[in-house]
């Protein structure tokens, strides 16, 4: 990787943490999470997702910033170094096997900056007063059912973003310094509104109170176990990234499960906007992109203040994807960097520019990008998430694993916790897996 070592470290603990919970943060904490809460079985669902981020958050994610941090950097390396600790000549397979989770990275960053580009013109829209007196449904479709309709809003969130990549985990860091804090601001604030609308408290039952006969559902702990897989960017790809940024004086499983804590605070602060809005208005919480696009829009028109408190939601909307975006394009271009040093890192960032909006300005509309993005989630995410977890516990030595898990740590992870990643974080990956490859199931 190009740069002075200082790019290459998270100078605090909260700089690590705002930037890896900047990752987890997205589309799936502010409108899947409320949609598949709304979906299925509301307190119900919310106990198992509850359960699954607590394991994933334990073991997954810290083995994650473990492996990265031991390999010194991203995906193709860490793979590398992983598999090379059973025999040196396994490593070059290792790194093989390591571009199918950085292509997923790619691809969802293709399909992401889209979604971001929506949201940029809602702001905008928002800011001029256009969204305030339009037919919400009928805006929405104007640009999202068209070609090249949000260029220009495309090519300034891509390019804004990789911007923010100049100067490697400093920039991130500085970045998410200022946009995780505002974030949580804007969305608490957004709540503390919903909850004077008259029907509010509705939607605070259905997400509190368990329909405990829901739990006998599988397909209830399938979409909570994807939905938390995919909220922790749990993905074999990622979260190594900003790992192999982690000072080795860092615990890593302290670390993972604070990012665990404020991504799960995210998503619930999303679901108290979301979820008692759409009861108080009758809406369909289940609606994925028009919650956001149509329902929430419709929403605001009718409540005094409506076009500020529209703003500061797509505000918060941006911040939410730029820090996941920053993450999938680093996890890339550090891979890059890792296998092409002498590429360079704006070299490096201009590359990912031509391959991110030149595929992505064509498939703008919404019948383009939506199956493009379940393609991505329904085979190569899941694929690319089991492989890193079979790598981390089953192929990688036992020994090279807890000893970096154990290097900063007050009370080092050992036995129980391996046990857990082998024998059930590893089972959960594989089964989330076949789940999506077999009945085609986008998280």
């Amino acid at each position: 990787m190009g740069g002075d070592e200082k790019k290459r470290r998270f100078s605090s603990r909260w700089g690590f943490v705002l930037s890896a919970v900047g990752s987890a943060v997205g589309m799936a904490n502010v409108w899947a999470f409320p949609a598949k809460l709304g979906s299925y079985g509301g307190g119900a669902f919310l106990i198992a997702y509850l359960a699954f981020i607590l394991l994933f958050g334990t073991v997954g994610l810290a083995a994650e910033y473990a492996v990265g941090r031991r390999a010194g950097t991203g995906t193709l390396g860490a793979y590398e170094m992983a598999w090379g600790t059973r025999k040196k000549r396994l490593g070059k397979a290792g790194g093989i096997l390591g571009w199918l989770p950085l292509a997923g990275s790619m691809c969802i960053a293709i399909g992401y900056a889209v979604i971001i580009a929506y949201v940029l013109k809602a702001l905008t829209d928002s800011l001029t007063g256009t969204l305030m007196t339009a037919d919400t449904a009928a805006w929405f479709e104007g640009f999202s059912l068209a070609d090249y309709s949000v260029v220009p809003f495309h090519v300034v969130v891509v390019v804004g973003t990789l911007l923010t990549l100049l100067l490697g985990a400093k920039s991130i860091e500085k970045s998410n310094q200022v946009m995780m804090p505002l974030f949580f601001c804007i969305f608490l604030i957004l709540a503390v509104r919903v909850a004077f609308l008259p029907g509010a408290a509705e939607g605070y039952r259905y997400m509190f109170s368990p329909r405990w006969e829901e739990l006998l559902d599988p397909m209830v702990w399938i979409w909570a176990m994807g939905q938390a897989f995919f909220s922790l960017s749990i993905t074999g790809s990622g979260m190594i990234v900003y790992g192999a940024y982690l000072d080795s004086a860092e615990d890593v499983a302290a670390l993972a499960k604070r990012t665990a804590l404020f991504d799960t605070i995210a998503a619930l602060v999303a679901a108290l906007v979301m979820i008692p809005a759409c009861f108080a208005y009758g809406l369909d919480v289940g609606a994925g992109p028009s919650l956001l696009f149509v329902t929430l829009p419709r929403i605001l028109q009718d409540i005094p203040l409506g076009r500020l408190f529209a703003v500061i939601l797509y505000v918060a909307m941006i911040f939410a994807g730029v820090s996941s975006l920053q993450n999938m394009f680093e996890a890339v271009g550090e891979s890059l960097l890792h296998r092409f040093p002498r590429l360079g890192r704006r070299a490096m960032l201009a590359l990912l520019c031509a391959v991110c909006l030149g595929v992505g300005l064509h498939m703008e509309p919404i019948f383009k990008w939506g199956p493009w993005m379940d393609i991505v989630s329904i085979y190569i995410i899941p694929i690319g998430a089991t492989l890193g977890a079979v790598t981390w516990f089953w192929i990688m030595r036992r020994e090279d694993l807890l000893d970096e898990t154990g290097k900063g740590a007050r009370k080092a992870p050992g036995a129980l916790w391996y046990a857990m990643g082998r024998y059930v974080y590893v089972p959960c990956a594989i089964i989330l897996c076949l789940v999506a490859l077999c009945l085609k199931v986008a998280f």
